[in-house]
């Protein structure tokens, strides 16, 4: 609780008691009001004092209004019934004002919960930045004053402050603030790392590639700030109805107040001018729209809370309200449905090396990597990188094997590291093994390995060699292999697909999307090959970025009008799509600025199954709010009509204001518990 909803509480504590105790004191008359106000200026003094300023403002028709109408009124009546030989409930009034309170402060700390997961995101902003100074010893500067290409340090404990590479040591990184997930990432030399992480163990140097206005946790934080600026329809609607629907009732209650007695006179009879007058004071406090303007957005802001401690960032509430109503999701493949990183993924050696290698096949597929590897060692291209990057698995888990034989800990993870770094940064280790090695423009390259020609490329370079190869059955990038002048075997090398996708889209499925679609610049075969692996219902390849904006366009067009598209992607590319499509969403790991920015909800770890989550929060957020309207709308309708025929007393109008309030704020609740499945 804060300071201010602790002062609320002890007002009510003390409302309470002066109330109960003037309950059973023997006072009437004068001198009971005198002592009831105690109580009713303890707990009613600061709506009271809103109600004028707000009536100074312009600003009359709001629930302080309301509220301090109707219990002025009460207090007003009570001493009249006094005054004319009767006797005066002096306590109706407090007790109106008194569960008022308490629903308000039920409300604010409601409230409160609902913001925990995005306070925690806001945790993430950095201080400050270490940087060296002349000394050699640490100086903590401001992270906006910190400029690209800065060396910075990150001692363990501290928050990475900007985005940037690892220069200098390695770590284990906390980053369940940005994704949600809570198993820590390690991080090594050479790596990119973003901000917003917590350093767990070691010291880490980082050269600033970003400055803060532009790093990743400036830019999550931007998103959750402004996030309640874009409001649902929902949320506009009931806006519009307060404005309407306040001024009304209070409308309703004067001609309440009047026109029924002023209607007796003229037929003659009595005309119980306090009979109506507490009936139009019962119908204001009936009237008080708070259960509505209060758990509507409340709902969507717990949508919101829940969603970001998953990991799942949502700009506006406007954008859960569609994200619930999509019925088509579009995905692009690379980045997004694939990790966007080439791996091998298959080595076809030829019979001639499984013969030389004793019909081995492991060994065959080994010698062949190892031949490629080695006369792609000087190249930076992708598919080079991809082939080194496989070689070094090869040897680290060679030594993990060697260590377990000696009867030490076996870990691949960490043995052999020092070398498939080399092997990442195109060095060899055993010098001297790669001579005249040379790149073939469009071809590939061939260098001499162990004193052996070595020929490694496209089928274009084993038919200027006027070799035999074997066509690769796969889908993905060939790699020959050709070793003195002889046909070894292909290596192929393909975009693998991420882990969690094939769930994703079955997830998609049972939530009821009626179709997935994959846009993607590739060519057709491995797009065709990704989507059947997936499940895909449509797939249109080789496409240019103008090209998805058209298939984005002729989709939204063919859809129905209360059904929405939502487009999934990750590269600058997409960034158009994302701004056109019903909901936009974006990979915010790897993703790149452009689509981060230019998308609705930002997915703060590129797992894509979240999107199937994104939904379940977007519609249970929904339906919650519709029940809290229909909740609301309906038990309110009832009660006026009640309070207006004099069925429904003060106490009745008490529950129909502060009761379904609170009612409607525990439901709202709800929408900060999010299960994943």
């Amino acid at each position: 609780m804060t300071k201010k909803q602790k002062k609320i509480l002890y007002r009510i504590i003390i409302a309470s008691v002066l109330l109960i105790v003037l309950h059973f004191l023997p006072v009437s008359g004068m001198l009971a009001f005198g002592l009831y106000l105690i109580p009713y200026f303890v707990i009613g003094y600061d709506i009271l004092r809103k109600a004028v300023l707000g009536i100074i403002r312009g600003q009359v028709f709001d629930e302080n209004f309301l509220m301090a109408v109707a219990t002025v009124g009460a207090m007003a009546l009570a001493v009249y019934e006094e005054l004319t030989g009767g006797e005066g409930e002096f306590a109706e009034g407090v007790a109106v004002m008194l569960f008022y309170q308490i629903g308000e402060l039920f409300q604010a700390v409601a409230v409160g919960k609902s913001r925990r997961n995005i306070t925690a995101l806001m945790d993430i902003r950095p201080d400050y930045a270490n940087v060296e100074g002349e000394d050699g010893g640490l100086e903590q500067v401001d992270p906006d004053d910190v400029e690209i290409g800065t060396v910075i340090v990150v001692q363990p404990g501290e928050k990475v402050p900007i985005d940037g590479i690892v220069v200098s040591g390695s770590s284990t990184l906390n980053t369940s603030a940005l994704t949600g997930e809570s198993v820590p990432r390690s991080v090594k030399e050479g790596e990119e790392i973003i901000s917003g992480c917590i350093n767990l163990s070691g010291l880490l140097k980082i050269q600033t590639t970003k400055e803060f206005g532009e790093s990743t946790v400036s830019k999550i934080l931007d998103l959750v700030e402004n996030s309640s600026m874009k409001k649902s329809k929902s949320e506009n609607f009931i806006s519009k109805f307060a404005k309407i629907y306040t001024p009304a009732v209070c409308i309703g209650a004067l001609a309440l107040a009047i026109l029924p007695p002023v209607i007796l006179l003229l037929l003659g009879k009595p005309a119980q001018f306090p009979t109506w007058i507490i009936r139009a004071l019962t119908f204001l406090v009936i009237s008080c729209p708070c259960a509505l303007v209060i758990s509507i957005p409340l709902s969507f802001f717990g949508g919101i809370g829940g969603a970001s401690a998953c990991g799942i960032l949502v700009k506006g509430s406007n954008y859960l309200e569609a994200m619930a109503q999509a019925r088509y999701v579009v995905f692009d493949k690379t980045g997004t449905l694939t990790r966007g990183t080439f791996e091998v993924t298959e080595i076809c050696p030829s019979k001639e090396m499984l013969e030389l290698c004793g019909h081995n096949l492991e060994v065959a597929r080994r010698v062949i990597l190892e031949y490629a590897a080695y006369a792609e060692s000087y190249s930076t291209h992708p598919i080079s990188k991809s082939l080194k990057e496989a070689y070094a698995k090869t040897i680290a888990e060679d030594e993990a094997v060697a260590l377990g034989k000696e009867g030490r800990k076996a870990d691949p993870a960490s043995a052999g590291e020092e070398w498939q770094s080399a092997m990442e940064s195109g060095q060899v280790l055993q010098a001297g093994r790669v001579t005249e090695a040379q790149e073939i423009s469009g071809h590939g390259v061939s260098a001499v390995v162990d004193g052996k020609s070595v020929s490694v490329g496209n089928a274009k370079l084993m038919k200027s060699l006027g070799l035999a190869y074997e066509e690769a059955k796969g889908v993905g990038t060939v790699v020959y292999v050709a070793v003195d002048g002889t046909y070894a075997g292909y290596v192929l090398i393909a975009d693998v697909i991420k882990d969690h996708a094939k769930e994703a889209l079955a997830d998609l499925k049972a939530a009821g999307i009626k179709k997935t679609i994959m846009l993607t610049g590739d060519n057709k075969a491995v797009a065709d090959h990704v989507a059947k692996e997936l499940g895909i219902d449509e797939v249109k390849s080789e496409l240019l970025p103008a090209d998805k904006v058209e298939a984005v366009e002729e989709l939204l067009a063919a859809k129905g009008e209360k059904e929405n598209l939502a487009f999934v992607g990750d590269g600058i590319n997409d960034a158009p799509v994302l701004s056109r499509a019903d909901v936009g969403i974006a990979m915010g790991a790897l993703g790149s600025d452009a689509a981060i920015e230019a998308a609705d909800i930002v997915l703060m770890d590129d797992n894509p199954a979240k999107i199937a989550l994104t939904m379940k929060i977007a519609r249970k957020c929904l339906r919650i709010v519709y029940e809290n309207i229909t909740f609301a709308l309906a038990v309110k309708g009832l009660c006026l009509i009640l309070g207006a025929v004099g069925i429904a007393n003060m106490w009745m109008a008490i529950f129909a204001d502060v009761g379904v309030m609170v009612l409607a704020v525990l439901n709202a609740i709800r929408c900060l518990k999010v299960a994943d499945k």
